[in-house]
């Protein structure tokens, strides 16, 4: 037995309260080094006269490279546990781990108090709540300067043609503004939209506008505040929630704060609102110098970080976050380069916008790993990057094998407590990341591969507009050109494939959501999904491999290069078929 391998933290991802008064606790083991693990647990304080009051064996729920990952669901009577693992391995060997480690197993071990892990007290206020309509919806991300030009009146001067076969250059205007998606609206209820992911709407001097001068209004070149309360109106008439994205780590060089700063130096009363190095600050060389008088993001000195921890930002900041709530109903805030601002704000953030709306959901951008920021006091969940990463090397860039690929969803699928993956954000591509089909090198087959699996996944899918009209583009500024409206045809293939997969996630959602999964190969380079929920049951299969795969079975709710023939299903080379079934 690896001794070594063995890990367990209470009050974690691995020990945590769920929902309906349930704890799921987990532990980590070597691959395929234990057999079997039971938990003995009970109320600590019944222990003290009567010991544990039950066990419960462990389901060994995933596997990676390196490890087993074990989780059973318990419920206890006195709002408190107190527990303790039981192991035995492939050679019947058997110890007890707990919170003094690992000891041997015999009756004096298990009986001694302080052997067992403990949550002293389970507090509701300490779990992670979620926001329940979150787990249910598709989102639609949209770049606002590039959807739709509604209104010409608004355009900048010297805009360019609206021609998706343009890439578009750094400076660039195309006209995209509020109106546009209004106008669009109708369309994007029809595709199955629920939710629109708006990138920054205030006022800016660049296409982008993530260079904010001011937080309290809209960009004169997307329209004002009454064509988006109507836009906020519109959607949620037609069931669609909407988040606007906050950049609070920095603001604009042309904003009133900064430009306070560049004109008085250390006179200025904002200087402290910075993280300013020495003065004068730098008025040259905004766009990549490493040699700044002040931390900006990146090296981009056109955007000043701001200093979260002072008090003033912070009040700032707070009120413009719960203005939006306030004045204009919104459903959520995404929350830009959100890794680099200090714990404290995030903290007080939450509690700031949830007393306002306490169904708001709080996405933050950090594209690695991020328990720290999921722990049930800052986020509700991130933008899911480590796994967009996996898919898109297994199935447009062909970079992984499959043993990697499953291996890495397995592990990521322990990252985190349950109902936080429910509501995390899962994307291919974004503002920031070259188009999946140009990462797949135009093959739209990938496409929907690469897009079906991200559907099948437990969170909530996004995906960035112009996806369904094959809109490519490479790395920033080329993933940002015009909406390609011209393509809007009844018989457009992928726009009616999108179309479907999005009916079909709404159909299984609950399945995926609170189901129990298993991922393998089941032959060289196919790759086998399952979710079981209560009776149901949903099965994928995606063939990696060079060679037709044939299942016995007549029927599919999706699939693609694939075809039913004799009552047999063949599954063409970089096909795919989704089915449900009773258990």
């Amino acid at each position: 037995m690896e001794l070594t391998a063995i890990y367990h933290r209470p009050e974690s991802e691995y020990a945590y309260l769920y929902k309906d008064g349930q704890l799921h606790i987990r532990i980590r083991t070597k691959k395929e080094d234990i057999k079997r693990i039971v938990l003995h647990y009970g109320d600590p304080f019944i222990f003290i006269e009567d010991l544990y009051e039950a066990t419960k064996e462990m389901d060994k729920v995933t596997t990676d490279d390196l490890f087993d990952y074990w989780q059973v669901s318990v419920s206890v009577r006195h709002a408190r546990i107190q527990y303790l693992f039981e192991l035995e391995d492939t050679a019947g060997e058997k110890i007890l781990y707990g919170d003094r480690g690992v000891a041997a197993y015999n009756r004096e071990n298990l009986d001694f108090v302080m052997n067992g892990f403990k949550l002293p007290f389970i507090h509701e206020t300490d779990g992670c709540a979620v926001p329940d309509w979150v787990a249910q919806t598709v989102w639609y991300q949209i770049f606002p300067e590039r959807f739709a030009n509604g209104n010409p009146a608004l355009s900048p001067e010297g805009v360019r043609p609206w021609d998706a076969s343009i890439a578009p250059q750094v400076l660039d205007f195309f006209g995209g503004d509020l109106q546009g998606i209004i106008d669009h609206l109708d369309y994007l209820q029809e595709l199955g939209i629920t939710g629109l992911y708006l990138c920054p709407i205030f006022e800016s001097p660049s296409n982008h506008k993530y260079d904010t001068i001011d937080y309290f209004e809209i960009d004169r070149h997307f329209g004002d505040k009454e064509i988006f309360r109507q836009l906020v109106k519109e959607a949620h008439a037609r069931g669609m929630k909407i988040m606007l994205d906050a950049v609070f780590n920095h603001i604009g060089y042309d904003s009133p704060q900064w430009q306070d700063v560049v004109k008085h130096g250390e006179n200025s009363i904002y200087k402290d609102w910075f993280h300013i190095k020495e003065f004068p600050v730098s008025s040259e060389n905004l766009w990549n110098s490493r040699d700044l008088s002040y931390h900006a993001f990146a090296f981009a000195g056109y955007m000043p970080k701001l200093n979260t921890a002072n008090p003033e930002v912070k009040a700032y900041l707070l009120k413009v976050a719960t203005y939006w709530i306030e004045e204009f109903d919104i459903d959520a805030w995404r929350l830009d380069v959100a890794n680099e601002i200090d714990h404290q704000f995030w903290r007080d953030f939450r509690k700031a916008v949830l007393a306002k709306k306490p169904d708001l959901y709080i996405l933050g951008e950090v594209w690695h790993t991020s328990q720290p920021w999921l722990n049930g006091d800052e986020f509700h969940a991130v933008m899911n990057y480590p796994l967009s990463d996996s898919i898109k090397g297994y199935f447009l860039s062909r970079s992984k094998k499959t043993s990697q690929f499953i291996s890495e969803i397995n592990c990521q699928s322990m990252y985190y407590k349950q109902q936080i993956s429910e509501v995390m954000f899962n994307l291919l591509d974004s503002h920031d990341t070259e188009r999946i089909l140009t990462t797949a090198k135009g093959d739209v087959q990938l496409v929907k591969s690469a897009l079906a699996y991200l559907f099948l996944q437990r969170g909530t899918p996004c995906f960035f507009y112009g996806t369904e009209l094959e809109l490519d583009g490479g790395p920033d500024p080329d993933c940002r050109r015009v909406m390609p409206w011209e393509r809007v045809v009844a018989d457009n293939d992928m726009l009616n494939f999108m179309k479907d997969l999005i009916q079909l996630r709404k159909e299984v959602s609950g399945m995926i959501q609170y189901g129990k999964v298993s991922l393998e190969e089941v032959e060289p380079d196919v790759v086998a999904l399952e979710w079981q929920h209560e009776d149901d049951m949903l099965k994928a299969y995606f063939n990696q491999s060079k060679k037709d795969v044939v299942l016995e079975r007549g029927q599919a709710d999706l699939m693609s290069l694939g075809n039913i023939s004799d009552g047999r299903l063949i599954i063409q080379p970089n096909g795919f078929v989704i089915y449900r079934e009773d258990k």
